[in-house]
């Protein structure tokens, strides 16, 4: 089931999330809506605040990276079969020059914009099955996980932007949150008479 992506505004992106058990609720069918309702928006990450649970899940497939030419055949092997479910993550550490890549966020349609990170992280995280990894991931797989890992975290895309750039985008924010922008999938705005 494609359920509604929350748009910038909505609390439940700005705060930190929650750690879940095995015995979460319909724990396997929440995941299987996840994959449907971000493959169904065309996504590369997901994270469960972005369809209103603030529980810290979230997931990622780069396969759509993966016919880019901007990276090397090695790299576009990679990109190609990474496809992952992260329960309960932690970030343990991030390392190297930061360098930067234009991202977007379905919970922010229509905006995309640079944003600086560090190419290597390394992370703990459960799999579906709550079994416990450590693993490290660099380039745009360790991105792609650093922007869903902050959704987590209560951290937007937009919040590691310069001040200049936010106070450019301010307008097109506000009008997110009010529900003025086209997404071509199903959203869910804040209420309209929430004063931000």
């Amino acid at each position: 089931m494609i359920l509604p992506v929350v748009a910038y505004g909505t609390p439940v992106l700005k705060k930190k999330a929650k750690a879940i058990t095995p015995e979460y609720p319909n724990f396997k069918e929440l995941l299987d809506n996840m994959w449907e309702t971000m493959y169904g928006a065309s996504g590369v990450g997901l994270a469960a605040p972005q369809v209103g649970l603030p529980i810290r899940v979230f997931l990622v497939d780069t396969t759509p990276f993966a016919d880019d030419e901007n990276f090397t055949p090695e790299e576009q092997k990679q990109l190609s079969k990474f496809k992952k479910a992260f329960i309960n993550a932690e970030i343990l550490a991030e390392a190297g020059d930061e360098w930067a890549f234009s991202e977007g966020c379905l919970s922010i349609p229509g905006i995309n914009e640079d944003v600086f990170r560090k190419p290597t992280i390394t992370i703990q995280y459960q799999d579906e099955n709550f079994e416990t990894f450590k693993e490290t991931y660099d380039g745009l797989i360790a991105r792609v996980i650093q922007h869903e890992y902050d959704h987590i975290e209560g951290i937007l895309f937009t919040d590691k932007l310069s001040s200049l750039k936010k106070r450019l985008i301010k307008g097109k924010l506000a009008n997110i949150s009010k529900g003025k922008c086209s997404a071509d999938y199903k959203m869910r705005f804040p209420a309209m008479s929430k004063k931000r």
